[in-house]
C-alpha cells in the first residue's frame, strides 16, 4: 500500500517552495503541457528524502507503491522528480522488481528529464543482475519506442571499469541509423563518458564504425580526445 504520510508531507513541501515566476520559465524550457511548481531539483531531493525519513517505509513494496501513486497522480513535473527520488531509497536498491516501475516512468513521462532520472537505476540493476537485464537491455534496444531504445544506451553510464562493452556495441549499433536527436546524443553521451575509463576503446569503435556514426554522435564521443 502506498505510504499517505509521505505522500501528503512531499506535496507540501513542494507547494510551499513554489516560485511561480520560476516554474512558468522551467515549464516553457520542458515545452511540457505539464505545469512546474519552479521547485529546484535540491529542494525536491531534500523534500522527498525527509518525507521518507520522517514516515518510514515498512515494506519495499510499499515503497513501490508510492513511487507509483506519486509518478501516476502528479499534477506537477516536481511530484514526478520526487517520486524518481524516493526509488533511490536503500529499501529497493538494487530490486529488480523495480524494472517495471522504471519502464513505466520511461514510457508515459516520454522526456529527456525523466528517463535519465532512472538510467542510472538501471544501470544498478544491470550490475546486480547481470544475465537478466542484459537480456532486457537487448530488446529495449530495438523497442519502437526511442525514449526506452535511449534508456537502453545510457543505462551504463557511470560504469567506469564495469561497463560491458559487447552489450554497450550491441545497444548502440541497433540505433546507429537512427535520425532522432535524443538518440544522437545519447549514443556520443555514453562514448564520452566511457572514453574517460577506456579511451582507447573509444577511438576503436568510433573508427570501425566510421561514417555509420551520426557526425552529432562522433562529435559527442571524441570530444575531449585526440583523434588520431
Amino acid at each position: 500500500m502506498a505510504n499517505d504520510a509521505v505522500l501528503a508531507l512531499i506535496r507540501a513541501e513542494l507547494r510551499a517552495a513554489a516560485d511561480p515566476v520560476r516554474g512558468a520559465a522551467a515549464q516553457a524550457y520542458m515545452k511540457s503541457a505539464t505545469p512546474s511548481l519552479g521547485v529546484r531539483v535540491p529542494e525536491v531531493r531534500k523534500a522527498a528524502k525527509a518525507a521518507a525519513a520522517a514516515h518510514p517505509f515498512e515494506t519495499a513494496e510499499d515503497l513501490r507503491s508510492t513511487v507509483l501513486v506519486l509518478w501516476r497522480e502528479a499534477c506537477y513535473r516536481e511530484e514526478r522528480y520526487a517520486a524518481i527520488d524516493l526509488t533511490g531509497l536503500r529499501a529497493v536498491a538494487g530490486d529488480p522488481r523495480m524494472l517495471p516501475v522504471y519502464e513505466e516512468i520511461i514510457r508515459t513521462g516520454s522526456s529527456w528529464d525523466y528517463v535519465d532520472g532512472v538510467a542510472h537505476r538501471i544501470g544498478t540493476l544491470l550490475r546486480a543482475h547481470r544475465d537478466e537485464l542484459t537480456h532486457v537491455l537487448l530488446q529495449w534496444s530495438a523497442d519502437r519506442d526511442f525514449w526506452i531504445r535511449r534508456a537502453s544506451i545510457t543505462a551504463q553510464l557511470g560504469a567506469k571499469f564495469q561497463t560491458d562493452t559487447a552489450l554497450l556495441s550491441a545497444v548502440i549499433e541497433a540505433n546507429m541509423a537512427d535520425r532522432e536527436f535524443f538518440i544522437r546524443k545519447a549514443i556520443g553521451w555514453a562514448l564520452r563518458e566511457y572514453a574517460k575509463t577506456d579511451p582507447e576503446w573509444v577511438r576503436d569503435f568510433v573508427t570501425r564504425n566510421g561514417t555509420s556514426l551520426s557526425p552529432l554522435s562522433r562529435r559527442e564521443a571524441l570530444k575531449n580526445l585526440q583523434v588520431r
